[in-house]
């Protein structure tokens, strides 16, 4: 069984960066024309104005996440966007982002700005209206939500996760003290934190999130590493020995996702890294491949080499979910 349980069908912010792959995404659509002329390009930028104009929840758009799942033999998908995309989660992430003035409030506080712009309805109501259409391409289209988890937010994040009949509620640790893991803007901040003390304030964070009955599964474990540095990995396996009994005593899954081998990743490797996932085996944690794909040719990306990592790890099956319930497949 080929699963995809981790495709974000917006990410943001909306930068040039994401003008340019945007229009990689929709140039292969655009028909009648060889790459590179006058006229081509004129399709380019109609497929882009029109793109800007419906927004990420568009049948137009997400078709093309459907067509790459038949291309790629993937038969289940798990959409999942981040909280912080979200209006209604704004007040969450206000009250939790460190830095009311100077450098850091000013990135951080924009790039909230940016990214905060869609709401939970209408990512919901325009997901639940295309399972039909996933289903006559033998593709069963699931529907989640990705939420930071932060210590004293309980009662909100619960509201979130108890909203919707979400098929799946993942849970994350983005921020540290405050301070994003994940943003190129803000590793000189995060990066000031010495490696032993920013990674075991990190994994008391997963632990916490394990622990707090909100999740069905924590999205890519070892996702500190996106600010480009850890200690000698020797120093953390007790540390990942303790995470990895804190998720098969609460029964939460965790991911394998192939984000970090994409080419702006500071590290290159999956998450959780090797020796993590092997550890996560010797307990028998539940594991969900993913890609954590943010544009549709990234879907699937890397699934023949994550398949390969969980048998060699030691798995023998893997997990997806459905109306908040743990399906099990064996791993083939």
């Amino acid at each position: 069984m080929k699963v995809d349980f981790h495709v974000h069908v917006e990410e943001g912010p909306y930068s040039l960066n994401w003008l340019q792959h945007t229009a990689e995404s929709l140039a292969d659509t655009v028909s009648g024309d060889e790459p590179g002329g006058r006229a081509w390009m004129d399709g380019v930028a109609k497929k882009i104005k029109e793109r800007i104009q419906e927004g990420p929840y568009s049948t137009a758009w997400l078709d093309l996440y459907r067509e790459r799942a038949k291309q790629r033999g993937i038969r289940i998908v798990g959409v999942v966007e981040h909280g912080y995309r979200f209006v209604e989660c704004r007040p969450l992430y206000e009250r939790q982002l460190r830095g009311s003035s100077g450098q850091l409030g000013k990135k951080q506080r924009l790039w909230l700005d940016q990214v905060c712009c869609e709401r939970l309805d209408e990512y919901v109501r325009f997901l639940e209206a295309q399972r039909n259409r996933w289903e006559e391409d033998g593709i069963s289209l699931r529907v989640g939500i990705e939420l930071d988890f932060f210590p004293g937010e309980e009662k909100a994040l619960n509201q979130v996760a108890t909203a919707y009949d979400w098929d799946f509620c993942m849970g994350a640790v983005h921020f540290v003290e405050g301070i994003a893991v994940h943003l190129p803007e803000t590793r000189e901040y995060i990066r000031r934190m010495p490696p032993e003390s920013l990674y075991s304030r990190y994994f008391d964070l997963v632990e916490l999130a394990a622990g707090s009955g909100l999740f069905d599964l924590i999205a890519h474990l070892d996702g500190v590493k996106a600010c480009g540095y850890r200690p000698e990995e020797a120093s953390l396996l007790s540390t990942y020995q303790r995470v990895a009994r804190s998720l098969r005593r609460c029964q939460v899954a965790t991911e394998i996702n192939t984000a970090g081998y994409r080419s702006l990743a500071p590290i290159q490797e999956m998450s959780p890294s090797y020796r993590l996932l092997e550890i996560l085996a010797q307990h028998a944690v539940a594991v969900v491949p993913s890609s954590g794909s943010v544009y549709p040719e990234q879907l699937g990306n890397f699934s023949e080499e994550a398949y390969k990592l969980l048998k060699r790890a030691g798995f023998a099956s893997i997990s997806v979910f459905e109306q908040r319930k743990r399906q099990i497949y064996p791993l083939v």
